[in-house]
């Protein structure tokens, strides 16, 4: 198996390879608790980069479901959630196509040696058709990534990453050149929960907003060379204060 020195990169999915949009939760959870749709209350905070299990449950609670109802109800979630989506595929391709740059700048780091993965709050099954249907997929190697189906908790996901990549190459991640890129503070906050450098993209938050949480870099888009260098930046600084296995 062909492998790589360059590094591995950790791509969040909504918000910053496609638009966030909560018309397919809002219609799952109406569908999934039997609710109608302009009931469906989201909370006002544990939206945006938090896994689904966590935002479904509390959705469906702050839409005046029961807590257990509300727990007993996900395990429906996903079947719904596909149902729902893959009935909207030509609305997800209209209207959550790919950011600028998103197709260019991945297939760019595949060339320059890097693996490149998942880590996001979606269910797996999700994420793979939102990737698929924006033509994303090609060089994500979605089977060493981590999403909303494994743990509920998005602080759990990297030890996953940790875990399938090692399994697949044989030797463990190296945490000064794994970078996680993502738009949302709890994306930051992920990456340095599990000790990995950051890189965010000012999607929906501006770089002042996005600086407030300390990532090690910030790019205003994803443009190929702008994000190639902030990773090795990035990389370089962590080497070489010493950041290692």
């Amino acid at each position: 198996m062909a492998e790589t020195q360059a590094g591995l990169v950790v791509w969040d999915v909504d918000g910053t390879l496609i638009p966030a949009d909560l018309r397919w939760l809002r219609r799952a959870v109406a569908r999934t608790y039997h609710i109608e749709e302009s009931s469906v209350v989201f909370p006002a905070s544990r939206v945006h980069g938090y896994t689904d299990e966590s935002i479904v449950v509390d959705t469906a609670i702050a839409s005046g479901v029961t807590s257990d109802a509300a727990e007993d109800g996900f395990s429906r979630y996903a079947d719904v959630l596909m149902d729902v989506m893959s009935n909207g595929a030509a609305e997800l391709a209209r209207d959550q196509a790919a950011y600028p740059g998103a197709a260019n700048t991945i297939t760019a780091l595949a060339e320059h040696g890097y693996v490149q993965t998942a880590l996001t709050g979606n269910l797996r099954v999700s994420a793979e058709f939102k990737l698929t249907v924006a033509g994303l997929d090609s060089h994500l190697d979605l089977d060493i990534g981590a999403f909303g189906s494994d743990a509920r908790d998005r602080f759990d996901l990297p030890a996953f990453v940790a875990d399938r990549f090692q399994a697949k190459y044989g030797h463990p991640i190296d945490p000064a050149r794994t970078i996680i890129i993502g738009d949302a503070p709890n994306d930051i906050a992920t990456a340095r929960h599990a000790g990995f450098g950051v890189v965010a993209v000012a999607h929906r938050l501006t770089p002042e907003e996005l600086s407030e949480h300390s990532p090690d870099a910030i790019v205003n888009k994803l443009d190929p060379d702008t994000v190639l260098q902030a990773i090795r930046s990035v990389q370089a600084i962590r080497s070489a204060v010493g950041i290692d296995q």
